[in-house]
């Protein structure tokens, strides 16, 4: 194996956090602000992208940095590494209601393709890199744009998404239809596209939008049954609306006097 065998254990419902355990000198990398809690002798060290290209001089660096900054991400990830004598642990939580997944990437061919940010954590030596959409229509109407992440390696990692995960193994020609923004992760071997909804008043009215993301076995899809997408827009849409002059016409002191505050 080119990655470090890491354990794990996941504690939780709807707001998880996972607990990484690390033997001497093993390392995990994970995004920027994702860390929950670590014990001592655990070295925390920030950076370039993935950390897979660290012997590739600083050319290497630079292009593993880029990737992430193409996907909308940070430039820097953050390494945690076990530099005492016995077993250590480290855990990184979800940022938002949701799920995390634990992805063994050696069952998926060495590679899985994944939403922009649905990467949590990984044992080093899994590459974060980037995986442009082929086809003109699923980059502009696939709800993930041309570009998406893909991780590859031999080695554990985690993605998280929100709601409840559901996993659906497609055989070789069974097709399945979501809506564009449920979409969490696939395997490389699962042909994605989008189609347009079909009938005018069910594209104008059905408040579900005009495309719908298509996939196509043979492979394996995690589906989320609340993009963070969708649980933004409930939030806002109910927050009081306020006025000019910082004031609010309902709700003193709720989630909209808070952005007031933010704001002055």
């Amino acid at each position: 194996m080119n990655n470090h065998e890491i354990d794990y254990k996941l504690y939780g419902d709807d707001m998880q956090f996972v607990e990484v355990e690390l033997d001497p000198n093993e390392t995990v990398i994970a995004e920027a602000g994702s860390l929950m809690m670590m014990d001592d002798q655990i070295r925390m060290e920030t950076i370039f992208g993935d950390g897979a290209h660290s012997g590739g001089g600083l050319m290497g660096k630079l292009m593993g940095a880029g990737k992430r900054l193409i996907t909308g991400e940070s430039l820097f990830m953050t390494t945690f590494t076990n530099v005492g004598s016995g077993k250590r642990h480290v855990s990184f939580a979800s940022p938002y209601p949701g799920k995390i997944i634990p992805m063994d990437l050696r069952e998926y061919n060495g590679k899985i393709i994944c939403q922009k940010d649905a990467f949590l954590a990984a044992a080093k030596g899994v590459t974060v890199g980037v995986e442009f959409q082929r086809r003109l229509g699923t980059g502009f109407f696939g709800g993930e744009g041309f570009i998406m992440q893909k991780l590859e390696g031999d080695g554990m990692a985690f993605i998280h998404a929100g709601g409840t995960i559901h996993r659906r193994d497609l055989q070789p020609g069974e097709t399945l239809r979501l809506d564009t923004g449920c979409l969490v992760a696939m395997t490389s071997n699962v042909d994605y596209n989008i189609e347009m909804v079909s009938g005018v008043k069910t594209a104008l009215f059905g408040g579900e939008g005009l495309f719908l993301a298509t996939l196509s076995g043979p492979g394996t899809v995690w589906v989320q049954s609340l993009p963070f997408s969708r649980l933004a827009s409930r939030v806002f849409s109910a927050a009081p609306i306020t006025q000019g002059g910082g004031g609010q016409s309902k709700g003193e002191g709720g989630i909209g006097g808070l952005f007031d505050l933010f704001n002055k």
